[in-house]
């Protein structure tokens, strides 16, 4: 969970960017914010320091804090930007979007933002209600790997002259679009080499079926041990749908990752994991079954999450570093907006090593 006064700016920032202060510009004081969510006021005060760090206020001494008028843009559809994202509240996504709309602020642009829950018929249904008033979409695909009946709006914003920008993955049958992502071919290759050079030879794999980001990193894991002379451990892959992601996380339900252990995973060293919340639920297997992580499996993932850190044996993960897919995709948006001509960019990987390899 992320800290209080990250959750208050969030909150304000919401507020702010719904007009809730347009009127006066003036945001309520430090006190009564502390007092409104039973906090002192050096946590406000962060909050605060966090949204004038974005450019969404500015702070006057001894006056209060005031929405920070921003230069709006001409555009012919206004100033709303819609953000469609798979999931909002859950693992990186509050990180993403709120890099996403700092962006937007900072150049004047209001949002809204839509959750699809990996779900096509959501998809579709946000799609087809976005108002007209939206100047510009930002969107991370739903179920990627798989064939996509919402192409036909797709090319209706297109027909609209609505800039389109996606992150962590597009559609293959929307070849031109512009897609922010992570090197998920090169993330998965560096992994597999990180445990080769561990001495390990028997690596298993854990991924997603259903978005094309699994197909990428198993595709990079694979190559890495082609590269290196070994056969491929076609009987120690798990693949998981969106549907068993939630069985997983959310009911309990681990009777997948136990059978992949008892059945698939004898021989194997060491595990790539598709994302840290996938890593942390499966080290948790692997302990309730008397394996120890690293000493007989190393485990491996993508994300460099809370959950690497919150985990029982910290989790050695890949990170962006510095380079934030939800910002730098925003950032193509608008210079989309501007009449600029951008690219599609894959954002690198850096390896942050810790207990669990």
């Amino acid at each position: 969970m992320s800290s209080k006064y990250v959750q208050i700016a969030s909150l304000l920032r919401s507020q702010i960017l719904k007009g809730a202060y347009q009127n006066t510009r003036m945001l309520p004081t430090e006190m009564e914010l502390a007092q409104t969510h039973h906090v002192n006021r050096a946590t406000v005060r962060r909050a605060l320091s966090l949204l004038t760090e974005e450019g969404l206020i500015e702070r006057h001494q001894g006056s209060g804090s005031f929405v920070k008028e921003s230069p709006r843009t001409s555009q012919p559809h206004g100033t709303n930007i819609a953000i469609v994202t798979t999931y909002i509240n859950d693992y990186i996504f509050p990180a993403i979007l709120q890099d996403a709309q700092s962006v937007f602020a900072e150049n004047g642009y209001s949002t809204m933002v839509f959750c699809t829950h990996n779900q096509i018929s959501m998809e579709r249904q946000i799609l087809q209600n976005l108002d007209r008033s939206v100047c510009g979409l930002l969107v991370e695909g739903t179920k990627t790997a798989l064939p996509n009946p919402n192409l036909d709006l797709y090319h209706k914003l297109g027909e609209a002259h609505i800039p389109v920008v996606f992150f962590h993955g597009s559609y293959a049958e929307l070849p031109d679009a512009v897609c922010v992502s992570d090197d998920n071919f090169n993330g998965g290759y560096q992994l597999a080499q990180f445990l080769l050079r561990k001495g390990h030879t028997r690596i298993a794999g854990i991924f997603k079926s259903d978005d094309i980001q699994g197909h990428d990193r198993y595709s990079g894991f694979l190559s890495a041990l082609r590269d290196a002379g070994l056969p491929f451990p076609d009987a120690q892959i798990l693949w998981y749908t969106t549907e068993e992601k939630k069985q997983i996380l959310t009911q309990g339900n681990r009777d997948l990752l136990q059978d992949f252990v008892k059945y698939n995973l004898p021989g194997a060293t060491a595990v790539i994991c598709y994302n840290d919340e996938i890593a942390f639920s499966f080290i948790n297997v692997l302990r309730s079954l008397k394996i120890r992580v690293p000493e007989d499996v190393a485990v491996v993932s993508f994300d460099n999450s809370s959950f690497s850190e919150l985990c029982s044996v910290k989790i050695t993960s890949l990170t962006h570093g510095s380079k934030h897919v939800g910002r730098i995709a925003a950032e193509h948006l608008v210079d989309m907006l501007h009449g600029k001509t951008v690219r599609s960019e894959a954002v690198p990987w850096t390896l942050v090593e810790k207990e669990s390899s």
